[in-house]
């Protein structure tokens, strides 16, 4: 089952901030999900000039949605596009998660784009209902290590070139899962200029070193993990300290596990880094994801 949305902005002279959930849903206009709905000259169609989302479900919950509300609003803040209104996408998504199967899990996907000439952005958003196994958690993906061609400090260097958003413009990151598939592996991490580990195409990156649980920092021009900082707020509450910082990519070679983590395929083992094996703390991939899943 698919559902689709199409937002339509509210305007605060007939749609107060305090409005009621009859006029919120007002502004969230059903789409047959096989029919079209873009203009060929939608920015977003036509260039990948937008930004989005991407929130699983479980047990009849959106994971949580006000972390990636406050995501896309810093994506959209990066690309100077108008500030989603919270209010109608949480409106959005409960929404959406009432219309799925509850027995299921799900997707939500939030899209903003900077719309047609002189229309403003358009805005929309789409659940459907997906397995509930995901393969990986248990038999883990083989990454290579892929230079990213930036330097480490490239969002302060370069801003225009959006390292932190999520934009539509994933084509990048496309290509290199598939060059990742044409080297015998899953997925990839990629790599800073200078040799640091950043972030997969599509997940977070940690590594365990004994009792300390590593991510790389988002402000050397990584996405802020919504589904990592959950596991990092878990893991110091079991004894595990957590830090936030440069990782060479050595270190994710030599860690004692690692993983890629994101908020439909959870926590991901990562079994061999360019065509080197490597261990995999299973017991602890099991209750993380055993956490998570209980959080809905």
């Amino acid at each position: 089952m698919a559902v689709v949305f199409m937002i339509t902005p509210r305007h605060p002279e007939t749609t107060p901030g305090n409005a009621d959930a009859s006029s919120l849903d007002a502004l969230l206009v059903p789409h047959d999900p096989d029919a079209a709905a873009l203009s060929v000259f939608d920015a977003g169609a036509a260039r990948g000039d937008g930004v989005f989302e991407t929130i699983g479900v479980n047990a009849g919950r959106a994971r949580k949605p006000e972390s990636h509300i406050a995501r896309l609003a810093a994506s959209a803040r990066i690309m100077d596009l108008p500030a989603p209104d919270v209010s109608v996408w949480r409106h959005a998504i409960d929404r959406v998660v009432s219309l799925l199967d509850p027995e299921r899990s799900g997707v939500i996907r939030l899209v903003i784009t900077r719309g047609t000439p002189g229309a403003g952005p358009t805005c929309w958003i789409t659940g459907e209902e997906v397995s509930p196994e995901v393969r990986e958690r248990e038999s883990g993906v083989r990454v290579v290590l892929l230079d990213r061609g930036w330097p480490i400090d490239i969002a302060d260097r370069a801003p225009w070139m959006l390292a932190g958003a999520k934009t539509l413009s994933y084509a990048p990151n496309m290509a290199a899962l598939r060059e990742a598939r044409r080297r015998g592996a899953d997925d990839v991490v990629f790599t800073s200029l200078e040799g640091f580990a950043l972030e997969g195409p599509t997940s977070s990156l940690i590594i365990r070193t004994g009792m300390l649980l590593s991510t790389p920092a988002s402000g050397d021009g990584n996405l802020p993990g919504t589904t990592q900082r959950e596991i990092f707020d878990w893991a110091r509450q079991n004894g595990f300290e957590t830090s936030s910082r440069r990782v060479p990519a050595d270190e994710v070679r030599s860690a004692n596990a690692a993983w890629l983590v994101s908020s439909v395929r959870l926590v991901v083992p990562i079994t061999a880094i360019d065509g080197r094996g490597m261990d995999v703390d299973a017991e602890l991939t099991d209750r993380m994801n055993e956490h998570l899943l209980a959080l809905g």
